[in-house]
């Protein structure tokens, strides 16, 4: 068992020293980083596939006509989900990950968009 398995036992909380719960933790926590992996690759290739035109981001942001107006959106319906019944949230749950998604490249596109473009038209 690593030292790091044990930090990460330690910081959730447990003080004993099972040889099955550290190595469960263990695997907690490289399930965890593998997951963060997989999940910033993914975000990695939308991003990288709107990067080509600032049309293709347009047309992903939706009705949107900035990436100001499209965090804006999100976070209205980030705010609005949260405020349903449970019943309504897990029929709505694709809309919530859309919205997410929408917010998360509306972001990355309002801070870096000027820089991106400029130089693909140079």
């Amino acid at each position: 068992m690593d030292a790091l398995a044990a930090d990460f036992a330690r910081a959730c909380g447990y003080t004993g020293d099972s040889p099955a719960l550290l190595e469960a933790f263990d695997a907690i926590r490289r399930n965890g980083i593998d997951r963060a992996r997989h999940d910033h690759v993914r975000r990695k290739a939308v991003i990288d596939a709107l990067k080509h035109s600032e049309a293709l981001f347009l047309a992903a942001i939706g009705p949107a006509l900035s990436a100001q107006e499209a965090v804006e959106d999100a976070a209205r319906f980030i705010a609005f989900w949260r405020n349903m019944p449970r019943w309504r949230q897990e029929r709505r749950l694709p809309d919530l990950i859309r919205a997410r998604q929408q917010r998360l490249v509306a972001r990355y596109f309002r801070r870096y968009s000027h820089r991106i473009w400029l130089l693909e038209a140079a």
